[in-house]
């Protein structure tokens, strides 16, 4: 029986991305595409959400990269402007499964523990969950199982009770090593469908 629902934000409930900003940098499409892939990548950003600092983590890549200094620094600096809007269709999902009072509703995002204050004030929703775990804050990301462990630990989340929703396909793999059933997100239309099949909504 499914007691306790666990969100990955990006992708799932949030629109990232940073193509947003850099376009405004970029005339050149592939050049951008270019730069993320191989300058900005997301491995590198990932060790921000891991618990490195913005600054440490520019000032690193900088070094490596000084040719490309202007442009990497613009990544932390205007990250805002590659915050989107809301995927609303899978919110109105969050806010139905809320609604049943059936479940309790966990995040467990891969974020920077300094950028993840701009979506708190952004976006309302995020006050509907029951807990959010911060990578950053934590300086631990999925696919690390001791990060899954965290939130088990400070919430009382049975793995067996509990179903995981991320669109990154590694994170599912790993929750589900932990016990966690998984839906691998593609849309909302497809969550939807998952989720009336597991008799979840």
């Amino acid at each position: 029986m499914i007691k306790t629902i666990i969100f990955d934000l990006g992708a799932v409930l949030i629109d990232w991305n940073p193509h947003y900003m850099y376009k405004t940098i970029f005339s050149d499409e592939e050049e951008m595409k270019n730069f993320l892939a191989t300058v900005c990548t997301s491995d590198w950003n990932e060790e921000q959400d891991a618990g490195r600092s913005l600054h440490e983590g520019t000032e690193l890549l900088v070094k490596q990269y000084p040719e490309h200094a202007d442009n990497i620094r613009a990544f932390y600096a205007r990250w805002e402007e590659m915050l989107g809007d809301a995927f609303w269709d899978t919110v109105e999902i969050f806010k139905e499964l809320k609604d049943r009072h059936n479940y309790k509703i966990y995040a467990l995002t891969n974020w920077s523990a300094e950028t993840f204050p701009v979506a708190l004030e952004r976006f309302e929703f995020l006050n509907w969950f029951d807990g959010i775990v911060v990578s950053g804050a934590e300086k631990m990301r999925k696919p690390a199982p001791e990060f899954y462990q965290i939130l088990f630990n400070r919430h009382k989340v049975k793995p067996g009770e509990a179903l995981f929703i991320d669109d990154n396909y590694r994170n599912i793999l790993a929750a589900e090593k932990l016990g966690i059933h998984s839906i691998h997100f593609t849309s909302a239309p497809a969550l939807r469908s998952k989720l009336l099949e597991l008799g979840v909504l």
